[in-house]
């Protein structure tokens, strides 16, 4: 039997095309046209066969798994729950609940990837738009830290550099583009004009740019390794364009400056603002990362690092962190759920990890679950589940399924949890 299923949503990084047309054939998806190499690996490398569940490596059943994961959470008096960012919204909201009603401390991959943007956005603000925005209006875009060429292969494509609009007819030839990073990229090489900063020299070309976005003149030759002459240029093409947005990725929230460096960059934004239109649209990477933030925050009042522990929503960037948590031993239980931070933490929080009982939630058996106390193999939203997500500029989208459901969801394995621990 084929089937033909248009408008699928792709769930593998934060662009969430929405425009793919996937073919299914005997129970599995063939074709997904419009999908970029990582989708098409989402697409076509998924087993949607129904799995057992695992105890220490061992297939048991979903009752068996469901009463472990409820004696191991029952037992212990820390617990982090992490992860959450290729999720759907009604799983991460389950999450924060179990969060609430144990004590627990949860955290999302923010974290460990555009935590500083957060941190950036509540001392100085964000003057943001939506990627549809950029699509029709921006005639300046610079990528600064990202690369989009690898990471979100079809932005350039669908949001920010080819296509055409009402205001900019002619697509690709009405733009000016720039990439500012530390090395040449797939991203620089298609660029008008590439800067290279020296590693960690980022906050000071932003404060720099700043300074002469606001006509002070500079005496230095160079800034971070970068001629003044070319900054002035990039300050002149920041003024006089009609519409600029600057795409920012973890080449510059995982600098030494941090939160800083965004902050800087988020300053000079906001400058910009008096002279013509700009924005910044932070890069998030995994599917529904920027829906973790939203659900933690108008859950809890903050976007990750939160502790129940007091009865109450505790926001700790840097004492409540997974990573800061395993490294210290402080947790002694985790609940992971679509993540895989054994495979992408640090030697120490990776090690941590494994010495306590872990509990993973995720369609693939991935490296922390072939390690894990237990393992539940869930749904895959947007192939076999359907939920809500997050595009990266914080625009909703509802995800529907392609392929009949035959595995339990996230949402509804921590709903059997918290009923087997009675807090239902």
């Amino acid at each position: 039997m084929k089937t033909i299923v248009e408008n699928a949503v792709c769930t593998f990084c934060g662009c969430l095309c929405d425009d793919i047309t996937a073919r299914v054939e005997d129970g599995k998806i063939v074709k997904a046209k419009h999908a970029c190499a990582n989708g098409r690996g989402t697409f076509l490398d998924y087993d949607p066969a129904p799995k057992k569940p695992k105890i220490s490596g061992k297939e048991v059943s979903w009752d068996e798994a469901i009463a472990e994961c409820a004696r191991i959470l029952t037992k212990a008096d820390s617990p982090l729950i992490y992860g959450l960012s290729s999720t759907a919204v009604e799983a991460q909201t389950k999450a924060v609940e179990l969060a609430d009603k144990i004590g627990a401390m949860i955290d999302t991959t923010s974290s460990v990837c555009h935590g500083p943007t957060g941190l950036a956005m509540q001392t100085v603000g964000e003057a943001t738009c939506t990627l549809g925005e950029v699509r029709n209006r921006s005639d300046l875009v610079i990528c600064w830290g990202c690369n989009p060429s690898e990471a979100h292969m079809r932005h350039f494509s669908r949001y920010s550099l080819m296509p055409k609009s009402k205001h900019l007819p002619n697509g690709r030839k009405d733009r000016d583009f720039y990439v500012v990073d530390v090395r040449p990229t797939k991203s620089s090489k298609i660029a008008d004009h590439f800067i290279q900063v020296k590693p960690g020299s980022d906050y000071e070309v932003l404060m720099t740019l700043r300074a002469l976005v606001q006509g002070k003149k500079i005496d230095a030759q160079e800034v971070g390794g970068v001629p003044i002459e070319e900054l002035i240029h990039l300050a002149h093409a920041m003024k006089s364009c009609s519409f600029g947005a600057v795409l920012m990725g973890m080449g510059l929230t995982m600098t030494r400056s941090r939160d800083l460096g965004v902050s800087e960059l988020f300053s000079l934004v906001a400058d910009l603002n008096a002279f013509t239109r700009f924005s910044v649209v932070p890069m998030r990477g995994h599917s529904n990362v920027a829906g973790a933030d939203q659900v933690m925050t108008w859950q809890t009042g903050y976007p990750f690092a939160v502790s129940f522990a007091k009865g109450y929503p505790q926001y700790g960037p840097g004492e409540f962190t997974a990573v800061d948590v395993l490294a210290r031993k402080e947790a002694d239980a985790a609940v992971i759920i679509s993540s895989d931070p054994g495979a992408h933490f640090p030697r120490e929080a990776a090690k941590a990890l494994e010495e306590i009982p872990t509990i993973v939630l995720d369609p693939e058996e991935n490296l922390t679950a072939k390690k894990a106390r237990v393992f539940l193999p869930t749904a895959c939203y947007g192939i076999d589940a359907s939920g809500t997500y997050y595009r990266l500029d914080n625009i909703s989208i509802r995800v529907q399924q392609i392929l009949p459901t035959v595995r339990p969801t996230d949402k509804e394995v921590l709903v059997k949890i918290m009923e087997e621990m009675h807090l239902c």
